[in-house]
C-alpha cells in the first residue's frame, strides 16, 4: 500500500485494488468520442455515470492528443475544461484530473478544483507545469512519449531515458515523490501493434523506476489492429489489456468504458488477493 498525494488535501490509496480513471473528452475531435460531451450538461452527466460505475477519478481533456489532431489554443482549451471542472468539483467525493501539458491551463484547473495534472508530454513540453504541481501539491501523471524526438531502439531503455529526464525536472521543481505516477504512453509514437505488445510484455521492468504505474491503453489503435474493431467498439479488448497489465503491476487504469474495466479488474484483483493469501499460508 502507498498513498498518492493530490491537491486540496486529498489522496488515493494504491495497492490492493485497481484504481480506474474515467476519460471525459470535452472536444469535438477525439478519436473515439469526439463531440459526444461537448455541452456542460452532457459532460457532467457522463462524469456522474462514470462515478456511479466505479471511477475514482474523472480526467477532463480539452485538446485531442491523437497524432493527426489539430492543436487548439490555450484559451480554447481552458474554455472547454474549466467550466466542467468547476461543475464537477461540487460533486461529493469526486476526484478530478486535467489532461493538459500547458502550465497556465494546469494552474487554472487546479484552482477550479482539479486534484491531478495529467501531462502527456511528461513535463518536457512546458517544464513550468512542474511548478504547478510543486506549488499546489497536485497529483502528477508523467507520461512517456516518443513524439518529436529520436527514440532509442530498445523500447524500455527509451522509457528510462525519457522518464528519468522528466523525473529530474520534477525533482528540480520540488515535487514530492508521493505526488508522482508514471504512464508508459501506449500508442504515443508506439506505431505498430508489436511496439505496444512489446511494452506490455516488458511492463514489469518499469517498476525499476520506483513509482506507481498507470496503464492508458483504452481503445488504442493497436487494440483495433488485433481485434479488427473500430475505436468505439474496442472496450472488451481494452479490458483484456487492463487485466494483463494489472497482473504485471499496474495500479491505475485510464479508460473510456468504466463498467467493463471495473468488472475485469475486479476479477484480476480477486486473483491477486487469493494468490497473496495462498502464498502467506504456505510461508512463501
Amino acid at each position: 500500500m502507498r498513498q498518492w498525494h493530490l491537491a486540496h488535501g486529498r489522496h488515493i490509496d494504491l495497492g490492493l485494488r485497481s484504481v480506474v480513471m474515467g476519460i471525459l473528452n470535452v472536444t469535438p475531435n477525439s478519436f473515439s468520442d469526439g463531440g459526444l460531451y461537448a455541452t456542460l450538461d452532457e459532460a457532467v452527466a457522463q462524469a456522474r455515470q462514470m462515478i456511479a460505475q466505479g471511477a475514482a477519478i474523472i480526467d477532463v481533456g480539452g485538446e485531442s492528443t491523437g497524432p493527426m489532431a489539430t492543436p487548439v489554443s490555450a484559451a480554447e482549451e481552458q474554455k472547454r475544461v474549466l467550466p466542467v471542472i468547476e461543475a464537477l468539483a461540487s460533486l461529493q467525493g469526486a476526484l478530478l484530473s486535467v489532461d493538459t501539458y500547458r502550465e497556465e491551463t494546469a494552474r487554472l484547473a487546479v484552482a477550479a478544483g482539479a486534484h491531478i495534472v495529467n501531462d502527456v508530454w511528461g513535463l518536457q513540453r512546458e517544464p513550468g507545469i512542474a511548478r504547478v504541481a510543486a506549488d499546489t501539491g497536485a497529483g502528477l501523471v508523467i507520461m512517456h512519449t516518443g513524439r518529436e524526438r529520436e527514440k532509442l531502439a530498445d523500447p524500455v531503455e527509451d522509457q528510462f531515458l525519457f522518464l528519468r529526464r522528466s523525473l529530474e525536472i520534477a525533482r528540480e521543481a520540488g515535487i514530492d515523490h508521493a505526488q508522482i505516477v508514471l504512464d508508459p504512453g501506449f500508442g504515443f509514437a508506439k506505431e505498430t501493434p508489436e511496439d505496444n505488445l512489446d511494452l506490455m510484455v516488458r511492463f514489469e521492468e518499469l517498476h525499476a523506476l520506483g513509482f506507481p504505474l498507470m496503464a492508458g491503453t483504452s481503445r488504442k489503435r493497436f487494440i483495433g489492429a488485433i481485434t479488427g474493431r473500430e475505436a468505439p467498439h474496442r472496450d472488451a479488448g481494452t479490458a483484456a489489456t487492463s487485466v494483463i497489465l494489472r497482473l504485471k503491476g499496474a495500479q491505475l487504469f485510464r479508460v473510456h468504458d468504466v463498467a467493463i474495466n471495473m468488472d475485469a479488474l475486479a476479477v484480476a484483483d480477486a486473483m491477486l488477493a487469493r494468490q497473496s493469501r495462498l502464498a502467506a499460508l504456505s510461508g512463501h
